[in-house]
């Protein structure tokens, strides 16, 4: 593998041997963790011989996937929604039963060219309604449960369990429940430029000088130092890897945070797991579905393949897939608002140069519903976290993680 650009003159083996620890800081407080000399090290030589990076892309407020990829060859799409439903005229068809919405061009491009993969029918028994509690079950992989660890923070602990620095990056507001870890504590921000500890005023010239004295001998005040030398340097190094970025490829009008994931790929980070989002309910979409709900697809489909290009410019294509889900799927039947009520299964779907791409899974059948007229799912979500997991990734006791056995999808070259 070529080596890629770095942070100025530090690369990142330079990077972790300076000790730059994986904090949080969520509103610009920086949470917690120390130093691993030897783990960062050793992460450095695997990321630099083997480093397979994921990034999760989450469609907050349950993406209508019928309207997304319609089926416009079945009679029973449009008795169920005969205002709402897309002709196929409206769509970019890929194949006799299929089709994009209009606005995703950049998937039909990727689908076309074999680096999209369609999953059918995702979901899970027993399906809750709500968007915080089905968010919940994806976001742990533990449906009915009370999993108290995300699903990325357990991959984590699995496959890093001496915790190196800045294995895991959340780009958001918030952290999500999605990357709590029992062991990494993962970096979180989300204006690149304000990623920062605030402090007091008096307090500035004490933090500001926190690390500088290594003639501490009370642990707990070497420990807390620690923590705010690492805030520091984080901030600093992401700030700087933000700075440095100049990229030509066009995300379109909402980059959905995939440019700041791009720009620390870039600049070298250590990171194997990334989580972000298309945030604040976005496709929530109750009333007036139709012309809004296009304008949130193409946004994501422009986002999604700017950043492979992106990411071909900077020679890491083929190093990074992208996985794209919903915390659920919308009702099939429209609403007399011309709108779709929350529902059950859906599509996923994963992007990558090394995806071999295709339809997977069982389509679900528009007239065999469950008794609130959703579609009943084909596919645990499951099977596709095992993909990431096992198939791309290489970890492959994936029982553990999710609570039982997922056949993975032969998903990757």
């Amino acid at each position: 593998m070529k080596r890629h650009p770095s942070l100025s003159k530090v690369n990142r083996r330079e990077v972790l041997r300076a000790g730059l620890s994986g904090i949080s800081v969520v509103g610009g407080t920086a949470l917690r963790l120390g130093v691993f000399g030897r783990a960062a090290e050793a992460l450095a030589a695997d990321a630099e011989s083997n480093g397979k990076i994921l990034v999760v892309l989450e469609l907050s407020g349950g993406n209508d996937g019928l309207n997304t990829l319609v089926p416009y060859g079945d009679d029973a799409y449009y008795k169920r929604r005969p205002n709402i439903g897309i002709p196929k005229k409206g769509l970019r068809t890929i194949d006799d039963h299929f089709g994009f919405s209009r606005g995703m061009v950049g998937m039909e491009r990727l689908y076309k060219d074999g680096r999209l993969g369609i999953i059918h029918g995702c979901g899970y028994e027993n399906p809750s309604f709500s968007h915080f509690t089905s968010m919940a079950y994806w976001q742990t992989a533990a449906p009915n449960s009370g999993e108290q660890y995300g699903w990325v923070g357990r991959l984590a602990d699995a496959m890093a369990p001496q915790a190196p620095p800045n294995y895991l990056v959340n780009v958001g507001a918030n952290q999500s429940l999605a990357v709590r870890s029992r062991r990494h504590v993962p970096v979180v921000f989300d204006d690149p430029n304000k990623f920062s500890r605030e402090s007091f005023a008096e307090e500035r010239d004490v933090l500001a000088s926190a690390g500088a004295s290594t003639q501490v001998e009370n642990p707990s005040r070497r420990f807390l130092l620690d923590i705010a030398q690492s805030a520091k340097s984080a901030s600093t190094l992401v700030q700087e890897a933000w700075a440095k970025y100049r990229s030509p490829v066009d995300y379109g009008v909402v980059g959905l945070d995939l440019p700041k994931v791009a720009a620390l790929i870039e600049a070298g980070f250590p990171t194997r797991l990334y989580y972000t989002s298309y945030r604040n309910n976005a496709f929530d979409t109750h009333v007036f579905q139709n012309d809004v709900h296009q304008r949130l697809l193409t946004y994501a489909s422009d986002a999604v393949s700017a950043f492979l290009v992106d990411l071909k410019r900077i020679g890491r294509a083929d190093d990074v897939a992208v996985m794209v889900f919903s915390e659920f799927g919308r009702r099939v039947p429209e609403n007399v608002s011309l709108g779709t009520d929350h529902g059950a299964a859906n599509l996923m779907f994963v992007a990558g140069n090394k995806v071999k791409g295709g339809q997977y899974g069982q389509i679900p059948s528009l007239t065999k519903l469950d008794e609130g007229d959703n579609l009943i799912h084909t596919t645990d979500f499951r099977r596709v976290y095992a993909t990431m997991i096992s198939g791309w990734l290489g970890y492959r006791d994936t029982r553990m993680l999710l609570n039982g056995e997922f056949e993975p999808f032969s998903m990757f070259a």
